[in-house]
């Protein structure tokens, strides 16, 4: 018989199933920071905006609306990444609720 080096079925059925645990164990968990890095992405984006309304008031002496910050080219987008838009009241930028 010869002396072959390899991997038995065994060893590979072995190694499918830590994989699989592992898969289990870290599914859930990814998608746990996935809703806080979005959360967490609104609050960012609300703060920039919230900045730039200080430098458009500082620059134009006015309050500016989202639109007037976006044609103006201080801000790249009016949305949170999730999708939510930002609205400007009173010089407070928050998210618009639906």
């Amino acid at each position: 018989m010869k002396n072959e080096k390899g991997f038995t079925l065994i060893e590979m059925m072995i190694v499918l199933l830590i994989i699989s645990v592992l898969m289990l164990i870290a599914i859930p968990s990814i998608t746990k920071n996935n809703e806080v890095s979005r959360k967490l992405g609104c609050e960012a984006t609300i703060n920039l905006v919230q900045g730039q309304v200080g430098a458009y008031e500082a620059e134009l002496n006015k309050t500016p609306t989202i639109e007037d910050l976006f044609k103006d080219k201080y801000v790249d987008t009016v949305t949170c990444p999730d999708g939510s838009a930002l609205v400007i009241t009173n010089g407070v930028v928050s998210k618009q609720s639906q």
